[in-house]
């Protein structure tokens, strides 16, 4: 970030934000209130029903809000993190 950056101008449309992106050099802006952001680009055609102790709930749902996220992309996300790690060799 340049000594100087300006602040971020209010971009009230995707296509305001495309265009702004396009032509402007965003080195002379100020990203850091910028958060990461996760896009899912795959449908959600299938639903998982369970229950759950109260107390795991509740401490999943803090888990999202800390992270500012609804705590069903946070166990969505979860999940997907628990797959994509190599699977644990069954004990003898």
């Amino acid at each position: 970030m340049k000594d100087n950056a300006r602040p971020m101008p209010s971009l009230p449309s995707d296509e305001a934000a495309e265009a702004f992106v396009a032509e402007a050099d965003l080195t002379d802006y100020d990203l850091s209130g910028f958060k990461p952001a996760r896009f899912e680009f795959q449908p959600k055609a299938s639903q998982l029903n369970m229950r759950l102790p109260t107390s795991l709930l509740d401490a999943v749902r803090a888990r999202a809000a800390d992270r500012g996220i609804p705590y069903t992309r946070y166990v969505r996300e979860t999940l997907e993190h628990a797959v994509a790690e190599p699977p644990v060799p069954k004990r003898r």
